[in-house]
């Protein structure tokens, strides 16, 4: 069997090179963090989805986003639509699997609203189907994804892309990515709040 040393150290290399080619996509960040601010702000909410590894992340970012990243301020409005498993397996059952995120996109999302679809190959059917819908409601669109982009990549507005083909590292990726995002964002609104606060 091969040393434990060696595949850890693998790992933390190759985590950290992943990590330093992040740099490339700050402007994509940018206009992600900028979108997901202006739709807080102006009273719109944030919804999440994903399969697996990818649903948990949901989950890990509309739960900071409703709860607290780093800043004492009002919960935001953010819903990971893979939580909820009377709806999954009722949409599942009666539509198939493939319309068990689009189904709840028909009935939750909203014209402004932001809409993340979470896939490390990119080419997962049901977020494809989610993130369409969502964009012909008229939401703006995010697919987080792994290098290549997969199908998610043609329909999303943004495409953020983790420079890497292992699942492990895409995921470590997208969780440091959501993180920044959610810092990005708590500060816009504190600082928002704090100015009306000051004004009233």
């Amino acid at each position: 069997m091969q040393d434990a040393a060696q595949v850890f150290e693998k790992a933390i290399a190759d985590h950290l090179e992943v990590m330093q080619a992040l740099h490339q996509q700050q402007p994509v960040l940018q206009r992600i963090a900028s979108e997901m601010s202006r739709a807080i702000l102006n009273g719109r909410k944030i919804l999440w989805c994903g399969n697996g590894g990818s649903a948990a992340d949901a989950q890990h970012m509309a739960a900071e986003l409703v709860g607290r990243f780093l800043l004492e301020r009002r919960g935001l409005p953010s819903i990971a639509l893979t939580t909820n498993t009377s709806i999954l397996t009722a949409i599942g059952n009666d539509y198939g699997y493939e319309h068990i995120f689009r189904r709840q996109i028909d009935a939750l999302c909203l014209p402004g609203d932001v809409v993340v679809g979470i896939s490390t190959s990119g080419n997962s059917t049901n977020v494809c189907s989610a993130l369409e819908t969502a964009r012909a409601i008229g939401a703006f669109t995010v697919a987080f994804t792994g290098e290549t982009g997969g199908a998610m990549a043609g329909i999303a507005h943004e495409s953020l892309r983790i420079a890497s083909t292992r699942t492990p590292r895409i995921q470590e990726g997208h969780i440091l990515c959501g993180h920044m995002l959610c810092d990005y964002i708590e500060k816009c609104v504190y600082e928002a709040d704090s100015v009306k606060t000051a004004a009233s």
